[in-house]
């Protein structure tokens, strides 16, 4: 049978997933190998230096340069506190004394009599990384982070913004094609991951946030609501860092797409369980997706996998990321050898799709991504 490679979202009923936990730099890892840890422990902490902060004493009391060490009341090494004498000249029979303040609370940790500055720097910033899933500890990395591995269901999604989160899942909607709107927000949904269906609308968004809600899945959103939802026009950067108070997943594309079948079905049987979803998205190089990770207890769902990964061939589910058929579902009938001719002079492979609703388009085979319904215990994610 004909066959091709091309990238595609991972929806996986049962899988085996290893999350990497990595410090920003150097620190303590607080489990070992082995371990069973939830999703909010601790598992590594570091203290980030704190920010610097220049003080030129020989430029405040007037005097030389390298006489600054003389007027420094503090030694190198000790704490100060903000607006705490920092440098002072001796004055005149003890009267008319100028004197620098310390702008920060810090510890000296320079003084130059060379440039007559003083160097001090903040207090460490604490940094701290969690679990994010539940699992066991599979690796760890020295005094850099571990992996933790676990058995759930994962999806990927093909935009998100805002980074890690944590709470129970549960579906607001009847159908994928449903609207998520304000209405469906209710006060219990504090604290929740809650699932919508072809559309999440800025108003829906807003009310979330108001109401303490954790994240949201649909399958689309209207790239206006995003725009005035951000503030500004999203590039293609990657994003997970927006402070906005929610984190956003959205699995089919921009306007109102209705959730692919199999994701909306499986969010709906793993409904009420603790879930994991990150909106951090980069479309460039390294490509990056948005995810759902819904940690099972066992895996009673395990069936071997058959699907090579990446791999077209016909009757492979996919989904078109170009326009103008952009965000729509359906499988491969055919894969043509030949090359053939597009409108921009090109000469491309190409396959055969039948869409949802039954049309039949020919399409690069570039314009394409594959879906790929995994359910497998070798399979991987990091």
């Amino acid at each position: 049978m004909a066959h091709a490679y091309t990238p595609g979202l991972k929806v996986s009923k049962g899988m085996t997933i290893r999350k990497e936990r990595r410090l920003p730099l150097k620190g303590t890892v607080l489990v070992d190998v082995g371990n069973y840890v939830h999703a909010n422990d601790v598992v590594a902490k570091a203290d980030l230096p704190g920010n610097v902060q220049l003080v030129n004493i020989a430029n405040k009391l007037s005097v030389p340069a390298n006489d600054v060490v003389e007027y420094t009341i503090k030694n190198v090494g000790e704490p100060v506190e903000k607006d705490e004498v920092l440098a002072e000249t001796q004055g005149i029979f003890g009267l008319f004394k100028s004197q620098v303040r310390s702008p920060i609370t810090g510890e000296v940790e320079n003084i130059s009599n060379v440039t007559g500055q003083v160097i001090l720097r903040e207090a460490p910033i604490p940094v701290e990384v969690i679990a994010y899933v539940d699992g066991s500890v599979a690796e760890v990395a020295g005094d850099e982070g571990i992996t933790v591995e676990t058995y759930g269901t994962y999806i990927q999604g093909i935009f998100g913004i805002g980074g890690e989160t944590l709470g129970v899942l549960e579906v607001v909607v009847d159908s994928p094609d449903a609207p998520l709107t304000p209405d469906l927000i209710q006060p219990e949904h504090r604290g929740k991951i809650l699932v919508g269906g072809s559309i999440v609308s800025h108003d829906a968004i807003r009310e979330a946030i108001r109401g303490g809600v954790r994240g949201l899945i649909a399958g689309g959103i209207d790239d206006q609501d995003l725009r005035e939802l951000l503030g500004y026009e999203l590039g293609v950067a990657i994003t997970g860092s927006e402070d906005i108070g929610i984190t956003l997943v959205v699995t089919e594309g921009f306007g109102k797409i209705r959730m692919a079948d199999r994701t909306f079905n499986l969010l709906r049987e793993r409904q009420g369980l603790k879930t994991s979803i990150n909106g951090t998205t980069q479309i460039r190089a390294g490509v990056v997706r948005p995810e759902i990770i819904v940690p099972t207890e066992s895996s009673e769902d395990l069936i071997e996998d058959a699907v090579v990964a990446g791999r077209l061939e016909v009757g492979t589910p996919i989904r078109v990321i170009r326009e103008p058929h952009f965000g729509k579902l359906g499988r491969v009938t055919a894969l043509p050898v030949e090359l053939q001719l597009l409108e921009t002079g090109a000469n491309v492979r190409v396959l055969e799709v039948e869409l949802e609703d039954g049309a039949q388009i020919t399409l690069p085979r570039a314009n394409v991504e594959i879906i790929e319904e995994i359910h497998s215990s070798s399979s991987d994610v990091s």
